[in-house]
């Protein structure tokens, strides 16, 4: 894994911690101290892949990115980016399994904002609701559908009832109906 490191106009491609440790060490204006120099070594080595920045000074940074690129050329052209296929693949399944028609009985459980009036201030306010219950369906996301217009019937127009693909709503399949 290399390290890409930014301040300013100072940029560089290093291919090791020492390498990243040098090139900060060649700017004045930055401090390394012992602190911030294991900071970047637990940084380097952890699974962590988003941007690190340290602060210099009030509202001035510097930027470390890791990267596979092996070229500065490679990383400005974004050649190197992750794989996000795992990512993909899991939002894929849960998609597939909520559109899979399976005739019977299912369980739906919300997680919504709903609004509530609070006589003593005289005024709305949304909390968080827990909401289960079980209906026929032939699928997840018909399950979700029946819920919501039972649901929306029942409750303050404004209240906010979260998408069937998120996750905020899960379902489970209980059996064939009789």
């Amino acid at each position: 894994m290399n390290l890409y490191l930014r301040y300013f106009d100072n940029e560089t491609l290093v291919y090791n911690v020492d390498q990243a440790l040098d090139f900060l060490d060649s700017i004045p204006e930055i401090r390394l101290t012992a602190e911030m120099e294991e900071d970047i070594r637990m940084y380097a080595e952890s699974d962590v892949f988003y941007p690190k920045r340290y602060k210099v000074r009030p509202r001035v940074y510097f930027i470390i990115i890791k990267t596979e690129a092996r070229t500065m050329l490679d990383f400005k052209e974004k050649k190197a980016l992750r794989p996000n296929n795992q990512i993909q693949r899991k939002e894929n399944s849960a998609v597939m399994h909520l559109t899979q028609e399976r005739d019977g009985w299912y369980e739906g459980i919300f997680d919504f904002k709903r609004v509530v009036y609070i006589p003593v201030t005289g005024k709305y306010e949304y909390r968080d609701t827990q909401f289960v219950a079980r209906c026929k369906a032939i699928s997840g996301l018909d399950c979700y559908n029946r819920i919501i217009d039972y649901l929306r019937d029942r409750v303050d127009s404004r209240s906010q009832f979260p998408s069937a693909k998120g996750k905020n709503f899960k379902f489970h399949y209980l059996g064939m109906w009789k």
